[in-house]
């Protein structure tokens, strides 16, 4: 099968980051890490599992991340190299092995790609998997799988930039027959939103400031409007392209404006003083109730912090590696609560449901509460996988939002 492998060795590393600071292209030519590469179809690592055949796979932030190295190396035991990149995923199965049950060959699904204890055959679980926070397993590098957090990182699974796949038992969604491939694959990015929102929401009256209007800015900006009644929405985008996808999914206003003409516009929509610091930004008096951080960058941090009120609450959704010259003081000055969040797992609803955070985002989106098919603007052929990395990396000038790949 085709697949495009991710295989980084310590001189190539380096190679590749000297070559990058003249050209991002580096990183996916010969010195990269990254590369298309002709490999067998992986086999069922037991009787439990099913080989799925791939329809669509998103290209995702943390995949950017990985291919150009901005990954932090403490995530690197949590992976097994060579692995096929790509967790965001919609296919077909193409064989069942005996012990699954429920499904049939040829049906379409969606497959929660987190490796916890249940995919690696352990029992009793850990204390984080009994619970349903599988997304913080404690063994993702023991069992009967080779290190990996997520299909997709982990060299025995393949991943969805791959012709096939497997996945467990317990990985396995079926896809309801209204919902088009485009809309299924966003089932994966929709739970990373809905994630955040459902375990911190604001409440009814508060407002919600989310920066950044990428995938999962997009998604939380959907979230809160279909889940949370009641609230304000402010989003900041970066793009033209981002802020008309946020009015579209329910943001009350957005935000374009960069340097001193945000911070203007952020504290007039929520209703904060300027304070003029001796040097640096100014200083807001006031803010959101709740921030939901979706970039990562030193700058949309920074942001957050600063923009968030007294006493709030700030969730970094944005996959923060190691961002430089953050100033924290504003969290203790304000005495903010600072949640980090990764993933999905199971969540209680308000209405006492206890629910797989990807089985819901299937759901709401089968309802027609939520409509993120037009979110996948872009589609290529795997062999054009080059394509669809620049594509995605450039936002500003390709108008993507979410990028994927057809094997």
């Amino acid at each position: 099968m085709k697949a495009v492998q991710f295989d980084v060795t310590i001189p190539r590393y380096v190679a590749a980051r000297l070559a990058g600071r003249v050209t991002p292209e580096a990183y996916t030519g010969p010195l990269g890490a990254a590369r298309l590469r002709e490999l067998p179809v992986p086999p069922l690592p037991g009787p439990d599992w099913a080989l799925i055949r791939t329809r669509l796979g998103g290209v995702c932030g943390s995949d950017l991340h990985t291919i150009f190295l901005e990954t932090s190396p403490s995530t690197s035991p949590l992976a097994s190299f060579p692995f096929v990149l790509g967790h965001e995923n919609v296919g077909v199965i193409e064989h069942l092995g005996p012990e699954v049950e429920g499904f049939s060959v040829g049906q379409r699904v969606v497959v929660d790609p987190v490796l916890g204890c249940k995919a690696r055959g352990i029992d009793p679980p850990c204390p984080a998997c009994q619970r349903g926070d599988y997304q913080l397993c404690h063994r993702f590098t023991e069992g009967r799988l080779a290190p990996g957090t997520l299909i997709g990182t982990c060299r025995d699974t393949g991943g969805s930039w791959g012709e096939y796949f497997v996945a467990h038992r317990s990985q396995l969604l079926a896809v309801p027959e209204t919902l088009s491939d485009e809309a299924a694959l966003m089932a994966e990015p929709f739970a990373v939103a809905l994630h955040p929102v459902l375990r911190w929401p604001p409440t009814q009256g508060q407002t919600a400031l989310v920066i950044g209007a990428g995938t999962v800015g997009l998604g939380v900006v959907a979230a809160l409007r279909a889940l949370v009644p009641g609230i304000r929405v402010v989003a900041v985008a970066r793009h033209r392209h981002q802020a008309d996808m946020a009015a579209r999914l329910g943001a009350d206003q957005v935000v374009t404006e960069r340097g001193a003409a945000l911070d203007a516009r952020l504290a007039s929509l929520l209703d904060a003083r300027l304070l003029r610091p001796i040097l640096g930004r100014p200083v807001p008096v006031g803010g959101a109730d709740v921030t939901y951080e979706c970039v990562g960058s030193a700058a949309s941090i920074g942001d957050a912090l600063r923009f968030t009120r007294a006493g709030g609450r700030v969730v970094l959704a944005g996959l923060a590696a190691m961002p430089r010259g953050v100033d924290w003081t504003p969290i203790w000055l304000k005495e903010l609560e600072l949640r980090g969040t990764y993933c999905y797992g199971y969540e209680r609803l308000p209405d006492g449901r206890r629910i797989r955070t990807m089985a819901y985002a299937l759901e709401l989106m089968a309802e027609g509460r939520v409509d993120l098919a037009p979110m996948v603007t872009h589609t290529f052929p795997l062999e054009r996988w080059r394509d669809a990395v620049r594509t995605a990396s450039r936002k500003g000038g390709s108008g993507a939002i979410r990028v994927a790949l057809a094997p």
